[in-house]
């Protein structure tokens, strides 16, 4: 059996798998948590990223507003499923604590507790789009990092643990278009400031579901069978992209090697909050709680609209992954 490494949650969401149901991943029946017109700031919050906090959890949230730009504000939940979003989107400080100028847009959070403190991992504008870093401990002050790389980059991912001395952060470099390619890459740092050695982990076309572009999704999970890597991949298909969760695991000691590469994808847009949208046909996760006995809830964004729930456990997932393993001979 695998074992979760990191901390566990004892109230994470849950639902048992439907039975009958031979899918590695199943959707919570209550879907979507967050629905559209969220609040009279927001019409649509999705693609976020939280963590335990308190009594419940805080973290940071896409927020796309009725005039149409999108920026990041700050929610808590008591329970995981109900959610309160703020309608003051977040203003960045600097290290000093002097305000910084709000940019163009924010977006994609992810959010992990690293030494104490919660970093978040973005994309924002900075001429293009690129990967920002900030961190708070109390979730209303947040301090803005230097950006770790030039644009155009996005879907960053950060480890939540030092690795042999090092940080490590996932990346997908793009253009600004966004258009047909993305591959993941992973980066490392001594001080979360410089970042270097850049590695390219995977190029997408593995498998026909990612045959654009894939891209990391929400802060790895180690396991004792190495870290696993939850991930979107993008399918142009005909006239249309359509976006998939699949998973990759990367060694425990050395992540910058894959030690399984799913052929399969484990989720797909099917159902019709997934499938119908403002962006049609996306499954895009970024949000993981790991609970006891190996429960994973993943959140995700469908259809850039509203955010949803799927379930599964450590052991299910890990062992879909390695029967359907890309690189196993």
């Amino acid at each position: 059996m695998t074992k979760i490494l990191n901390a566990k949650i004892t109230n994470i969401p849950w639902e048992d798998r439907p039975e009958g149901c031979f899918l590695p991943i199943w959707r919570y029946s209550g879907n979507p948590v967050i629905k559209r017109n969220v609040n009279e700031v927001i019409e649509r919050a999705f693609n976020s990223g939280f963590v335990p906090f308190g009594d419940g959890y805080a973290g940071v949230f896409r927020g796309d507003c009725y005039s149409g730009i999108f920026n990041l504000y700050v929610g808590f939940s008591k329970d995981g499923i109900h959610f309160d979003i703020g309608t003051e989107p977040i203003h960045f400080v600097d290290k000093n604590g002097n305000p910084i100028p709000d940019t163009e847009y924010s977006y994609d959070p992810r959010v992990v507790e690293l030494e104490g403190e919660y970093y978040i991992i973005f994309a924002d504008k900075y001429y293009e789009v690129t990967i920002g870093i900030a961190k708070t401990k109390d979730f209303k002050t947040f301090v803005k990092l230097e950006y770790p790389f030039i644009p155009n980059c996005r879907n960053g991912a950060l480890f939540p643990r030092k690795i042999n001395g090092k940080y490590y952060l996932l990346s997908r470099p793009s253009d600004n278009a966004s258009a047909f390619f993305g591959n993941i890459f992973i980066s490392d740092s001594k001080d979360l400031e410089y970042w270097g050695h850049h590695r390219i982990l995977t190029t997408s076309g593995w498998a026909n579901w990612n045959n654009v572009k894939c891209g990391g999704g929400p802060i790895p999970i180690e396991t004792d069978e190495g870290w696993l890597v939850f991930v979107h991949g993008v399918l142009y298909n005909v006239n249309s992209y359509v976006y998939n969760m699949g998973a990759i695991v990367l060694d425990k000691d050395d992540p910058t090697k894959v030690i399984h590469k799913c052929k399969n994808f484990l989720m797909t847009p099917q159902a019709d909050y997934e499938v119908n949208g403002h962006t049609p046909n996306v499954v895009f996760p970024t949000n993981v709680l790991v609970g006891e006995n190996g429960k994973l809830a993943i959140y995700y964004g469908a259809a850039d609209c509203v955010t949803c729930i799927a379930f599964t456990t450590v052991d299910i997932v890990m062992d879909y992954i390695k029967k359907h393993d890309c690189l196993k001979k």
